[in-house]
């Protein structure tokens, strides 16, 4: 079956699709990479997103027209991704949307809000849709993410030590499978959210994010800073756990860096003491679980300055990227949806209830029907415990 991830991340600046040819049989799933394909949101959309967001104010309005804008930019490069990478043979589209809103308290997630209407994608791409992944788990009781960790999970066993995932988007997840042990997965904390945040601060908005660790690499770290920032108390709470921008957003960085002990730091500085929490905070959640490798993805691998920081602080850990399992790192994310979109189709589960915290197994998300009528597929003899990505 040809399927295709659509995924936005916390960064919240371009949407990726990516395409798979994927089948299962005897426990193992088999999947072929077609190809990914992104564009940047149009401008405009971008900015009524940046302006919606936590802690802004918001209106209902403004929901219904990013919903139905998002939507639509999600349709547009469906039907790209069908047309280049599928031969328009496509037979479905699992869309993440883009996460709005992650409503947590006192540890628990009691919401969680995904935006980009399916309606508009499976007008356009003729497919059936598969969409609104994350709050069956809420709704079972789980955190909702990292809901990758189930492709994590079917990649990583076998491996010899103790492997890990990571991804580090505006947001860091990882996913560990201890030897003889229960998988663990939650998200660290900040990837590039508060390092984007700073970099628009301290350009004017000219610059949206650190490239190529530029910024970082011509700082150095404020120490008092990064103890300021260390001293968060979502980073001592108990797995699993989730965060967002909701929690890691400008006017968080801006109250954590007031006063005047911090007013002259350069802005390298700043840059560079950010990276580092970032790297400190993924090794810190590393360590205690005895990672011997780490396979990374996301935005913030095409940051070296932030990865040969994470590399110094991972030790003997041998950080790798998620290409040297057959997914590439810019694409894993959208691979990995388009993964759980066939298991929803399939009536197969595709939360992983230890790393989520979930009751149990559900199959996830919401069909919307695409030009012709539904049929469903039959389910596998038995659910894929195992991925093989076949070059």
């Amino acid at each position: 079956m040809r399927v295709i991830g659509l995924m936005s991340g916390t960064s919240y600046d371009a949407v990726d699709a990516a395409a798979a040819d994927l089948s299962a049989e005897d426990g193992t799933l088999r999947l072929t990479p077609l190809g990914m394909v992104g564009e940047p949101y149009p401008d405009d959309v971008r900015a009524a997103l940046a302006a919606a967001l936590p802690p802004a104010a918001t209106t209902m309005a403004d929901v219904c027209r990013l919903d139905t804008r998002i939507g639509q930019s999600f349709a547009r490069l469906a039907v790209r991704a069908d047309r280049e990478l599928c031969e328009g043979r496509a037979e479905l589209v699992a869309s993440h949307g883009q996460t709005v809103y992650h409503w947590t308290r006192d540890g628990r997630v009691e919401g969680t809000l995904q935006l980009g209407e399916p309606a508009w994608i499976a007008e356009g791409s003729g497919c059936p849709v598969v969409s609104g992944f994350r709050p069956r788990d809420v709704a079972a009781g789980g955190q909702g993410a990292p809901l990758v960790s189930l492709i994590d999970l079917m990649l990583l066993r076998g491996r010899p030590g103790v492997p890990a995932a990571l991804n580090i988007g505006g947001i860091a997840n990882l996913t560990v499978v201890p030897s003889g042990g229960d998988p663990v997965a939650f998200d660290t904390g900040p990837g590039n959210a508060l390092i984007d945040a700073a970099v628009r601060e301290v350009t004017g908005g000219r610059l949206a994010y650190d490239e190529d660790g530029a910024l970082a690499a011509a700082g150095r770290v404020h120490h008092p800073l990064l103890e300021r920032l260390l001293a968060e108390p979502y980073y001592r709470m108990p797995w699993p756990r989730t965060t967002g921008k909701e929690l890691f957003h400008r006017d968080y960085l801006r109250t954590t860096v007031a006063g005047p002990a911090f007013a002259a730091l350069p802005p390298e500085d700043l840059i560079a003491t950010l990276t580092r929490l970032t790297a400190t905070t993924i090794a810190d959640a590393l360590r205690p679980l005895g990672a011997t490798e780490v396979f990374a993805s996301g935005g913030g691998v095409r940051n070296p300055t932030l990865t040969a920081m994470l590399r110094a602080e991972l030790g003997p850990a041998a950080l790798r990227t998620s290409d040297e399992l057959g997914l590439p790192a810019a694409a894993k994310e959208a691979y990995a949806f388009a993964v759980l979109g066939y298991l929803t189709l399939h009536g197969l589960p595709g939360n992983a209830p230890g790393c989520t915290g979930a009751r149990g197994p559900r199959v996830l998300g919401s069909i919307t029907p695409g030009r012709r009528p539904l049929r469903l597929p039959a389910a596998p003899s038995r659910a894929p415990h195992s991925l093989i990505v076949i070059p």
